[in-house]
């Protein structure tokens, strides 16, 4: 009974599943809207950021998050930029440029995706790279795998102490965050990026 109690305790919170592979169940536009099925697909098992005409939108969770241990692979296309919030302070809508529809996107700490070795917004901007706090810290640990392969990165969130993590290995961490209930929210960067094993756990 006692080796029960200290395996259960050693397990820590349980994990949810936040994307079941095969629906978009679970997932909203941005800004609250059903989701936008033009610019996200659902396709081999994966959430699909979509490049089209007109407006593009970022997509949330339903369920908001305090403390957290959030996990999912990622892989993104040749010169692909996208990203990662959480803690989101406050969301914007915007007509599109061309064609028809509004762009939607969160603001809030984003964990950055990106090839490195294409996007120009990264080179020469450690700041900008993949697993950064996006604009703020370069990472200073963990290599993202090349464009089109599937990485595995974790946000570690907990009572304003945040850890970012890339294929094993602790990129960065930072103090100082206000706490905040928030959704978790994937960027639509104009830019195809594919996610899944996308989980989380909450540390409250």
């Amino acid at each position: 009974m006692l080796a029960l109690v200290l395996l259960s305790l050693q397990a820590g919170p349980a994990w949810t599943t936040l994307f079941d592979g095969k629906t978009a169940a679970g997932w909203v536009e941005v800004t609250g809207k059903a989701f936008p099925a033009k610019s996200w697909a659902v396709e081999d098992g994966c959430l699909r950021a979509l490049v089209v005409e007109g407006g593009f939108q970022d997509i949330r969770t339903v369920e908001t998050f305090r403390n957290f241990e959030l996990e999912f692979e990622w892989k993104i296309e040749a010169g692909g930029n996208s990203g990662v919030k959480y803690l989101i302070e406050k969301v914007d809508e915007w007509k599109a440029r061309t064609g028809e529809g509004m762009n939607a996107r969160g603001r809030g700490p984003e964990y950055q995706l990106i090839d490195d070795e294409v996007n120009a917004d990264s080179k020469g901007h450690p700041e900008k790279q993949t697993a950064s706090l996006y604009g703020k810290l370069a990472r200073t640990g963990g290599r993202p795998r090349v464009a089109g392969e599937f990485n595995v990165s974790r946000i570690v969130v907990r009572n304003g102490h945040v850890e970012h993590w890339l294929n094993g290995e602790k990129a960065l961490e930072y103090d100082g965050t206000l706490v905040r209930e928030s959704p978790i929210v994937l960027q639509n960067h104009h830019s195809g990026v594919w996610f899944r094993g996308i989980r989380v756990r909450r540390l409250e």
